[in-house]
């Protein structure tokens, strides 16, 4: 599996040959769809300090997070495997290139929705972009299997750009921003290493869904385009079988927490207090899990119906993994008892009908949006190693 690894990471870094538009479904004869430009926030200058890229504990840098031996070579260099600095988008409606089951990123800022799919993801990690007057990244790490998003604005003002450091940390991608050359996890926002030491960038929610239920809930929104400049294959899964439970992670060292397997796959919610982790099997198969978080009553769901990227040689073409939501269950203080049906959840309550991405689309309640709460899903192994005094749910 090692040497499989190391191919998939040099593969997400050197170009395939193939055409932009390769994988995914067949494009049906005709105009191309328009694409979409959002305008972007301006990145803050580069500035002359010295490289955590170079050295995590050279002089002129405050003293680091982690040791030197703590930082793992994944195999490319700095942006070898290319972030997405000018995305470009289509309207959902035009999209014809993702199947129903694929998994796609689903950020919302602002009441304006975009979909980031994974096949796309899979292959840069990174995406730098602007909702609005609000920079920020959405990123995916497949060795983790986890997508965090980040406000790219520091509290002094400063814009940030991520890039790909070529590092690993826990088996999980370390980003660098090219102002400063700082070292930050993908999987918490912190600042590892570099004159930036101990920032901490603001999280924005993220839930990995199918396309089909995201298209719709969201025929007119955005959808990350193919269009990114690089060739690669997409549609095609660079890491085929990784999501083998009976495997073991790749380049994790340290000691794996022994209550459950180290690839099962978990929702994680509170990293930053009460860290909760949900087994998804389990989630699946009930369909909803209540629970407490903050003082406040929260749903963990689970919907039947999105393919795993990191089963199959396509992306598309993985075991039913399902899509999950985290969401805070009350509607003006009232609150909200949740059963799964075939096609989404209801309410006791009202009897009002919600989808997985959190809106009532029948019912009185029709047109509400519950509060997502920020969440990861993610192997077991990363989320104990960044939060090892994890609750696990339901039961240990």
């Amino acid at each position: 599996m090692l040497s499989v690894l190391v191919t998939a990471m040099v593969a997400a870094a050197c170009s395939s040959g193939e055409s932009t538009d390769g994988g995914g479904a067949e494009r049906t004869p005709g105009a191309a769809p328009s694409v979409v430009t959002v305008a972007q926030v301006g990145q803050s200058p580069v500035e002359e300090v010295p490289s955590a890229l170079d050295s995590i504990d050279q002089d002129g840098l405050p003293a680091p997070l982690i040791e030197r031996s703590d930082l793992l070579d994944g195999g490319p260099p700095p942006d070898g495997i290319p972030p997405i600095d000018e995305p470009t988008f289509h309207r959902a409606g035009d999209v014809d290139f993702l199947d129903d089951r694929e998994p796609v990123l689903a950020v919302e800022v602002g009441g304006e929705a975009r979909a980031y799919p994974v096949q796309i993801m899979i292959w840069h990690e990174i995406v730098n972009d602007t909702f609005g007057d609000l920079p920020v990244t959405v990123t995916y790490c497949p060795l983790c299997n986890t997508a965090v998003g980040f406000e790219r604005r520091l509290d002094d003002g400063r814009v940030l750009s991520f890039g790909t450091s070529g590092k690993l940390f826990r088996s999980s991608l370390v980003m660098y921003d090219r102002q400063t050359e700082s070292l930050w996890s993908h999987f918490d926002g912190r600042a590892l290493a570099g004159v930036l030491t101990g920032t901490e960038l603001a999280r924005i929610p993220v839930q990995t869904v199918s396309w089909g239920d995201w298209l719709a809930q969201n025929p007119e929104g955005l959808v990350l385009s193919r269009d990114t400049g690089a060739s690669r294959d997409y549609g095609r899964n660079p890491y085929p079988g990784y999501d083998d439970i009976n495997e073991d992670p790749f380049l994790f060292e340290g000691e794996l927490d022994g209550r459950l397997r180290a690839k099962e796959r978990v929702v994680g919610f509170g990293l930053d207090g009460a860290p909760t982790a949900v087994r998804l099997d389990p989630l699946l198969e009930q369909g909803v899990i209540t629970t407490q978080f903050d003082g406040r009553p929260i749903v963990v769901w689970a919907l039947p119906g999105t393919a795993s990227a990191l089963d199959a040689a396509s992306v598309d073409g993985g075991r039913d993994v399902g899509a999950t939501g985290v969401f805070v269950s009350e509607n003006q203080g009232r609150a909200l008892t949740f059963t799964r049906t075939d096609s989404g959840f209801t309410d006791a309550e009202t009897a009002s009908t919600w989808t997985v991405l959190g809106r009532a689309t029948a019912g009185p309640l029709v047109g509400v949006q519950l509060e997502s709460l920020e969440h990861v899903d993610t192997f077991w192994f990363a989320w104990a190693a960044f939060s090892p005094d994890t609750r696990v749910l339901p039961g240990e």
